[in-house]
């Protein structure tokens, strides 16, 4: 009789629990971690380091943020990854070698540092089995972005670029030496690169930074990309900040020019870091761009 009402009790449990089996979504086990519901984050080996990324949405439309100096997804990007449309895009979000959670390996920079990025960032969307990207990069990340575009033509949709620059002036030279002391900056500036670094590395990484960018103005024209912006295809939105203190107006107007059919749209009170401050405008600035 006990057995009896055990088994009893048992298909009473299981009618129970059947109507919620198809309601219920079983975690699977995978390498990446979860944060909130939507966003995981993994690493992937790609030309010989594993580059740590974050990904969000569902949509068809495969879009790669690519951070600034010293930047990362989480840094750089949370705006983006939280707000932009998951039902139309899949965002992703990388960490370059040597920042972020892309470590090891230290951050280096030879002469083609920018180009070792964008073919690192290219094969990154392979390696996850994207067809076709779209791009927003934002500061180093717009240089790393254009370089791609050019290189890489049939791979890149869109892409969308602010912060960036093609060549460096004297005027550069000047204005990023003036940065190249972390203790100067702003503590709202300095404390989540500090956080995720630690002083010493993000310290001394930005001082290898400044003097790498010093090594271009040695070049004709302080050339870093200007040769390749004739090459890029893809439809192109270069956003500036009129008020950015770390890229002048005139790399703008030069990469408009010079990127065939691109689009140009100032915004009066936009910094370097427009897309943080100004999160809804130019989120939905993008998207429209993009679809």
């Amino acid at each position: 009789m006990a057995t009896a009402a055990v088994h009893r009790a048992a298909l009473r449990l299981r009618l129970l629990l059947s109507p919620l089996k198809s309601r219920i979504c079983m975690p699977r086990a995978e390498p990446a971690a979860a944060f909130g519901t939507d966003v995981t984050s993994a690493k992937v080996a790609v030309n010989g380091v594993h580059l740590h990324y974050q990904r969000t949405g569902e949509g068809e439309h495969a879009v790669l943020l690519l951070p600034g100096m010293l930047g990362s997804g989480s840094t750089d990007f949370a705006p983006q990854l939280q707000s932009l449309n998951k039902k139309r895009f899949t965002v992703v979000a990388w960490d370059p070698r040597g920042y972020g959670q892309s470590r090891p390996p230290d951050r280096d920079f030879p002469r083609d540092f920018f180009e070792r990025d964008a073919k690192d960032a290219v094969d990154l969307m392979k390696v996850l089995q994207f067809k076709q990207v779209s791009l927003l990069g934002w500061s180093d990340g717009g240089i790393t972005a254009l370089i791609a575009a050019a290189k890489y033509p049939s791979y890149i949709r869109k892409m969308v670029i602010w912060g960036a620059n093609a060549y460096v002036t004297e005027e550069d030279i000047r204005i990023y030496q003036g940065i190249r002391d972390v203790s100067k900056w702003s503590e709202k500036t300095r404390k989540p690169l500090e956080a995720l670094y630690g002083y010493d590395y993000f310290a001394r990484t930005c001082e290898k930074w400044v003097d790498s960018i010093k090594q271009f103005k040695h070049l004709p024209d302080g050339n870093i990309c200007r040769h390749l912006l004739p090459l890029v295809q893809c439809p192109t939105l270069i956003v500036h900040g009129e008020k950015d203190p770390l890229v002048p107006r005139f790399h703008a107007d030069f990469l408009h020019e010079h990127v065939k059919g691109s689009r140009l749209h100032l915004m009066p009170e936009g910094k370097h870091n427009l897309h943080l401050r100004f999160a809804n405008e130019f989120n939905k600035l993008a998207e429209d761009f993009l679809q």
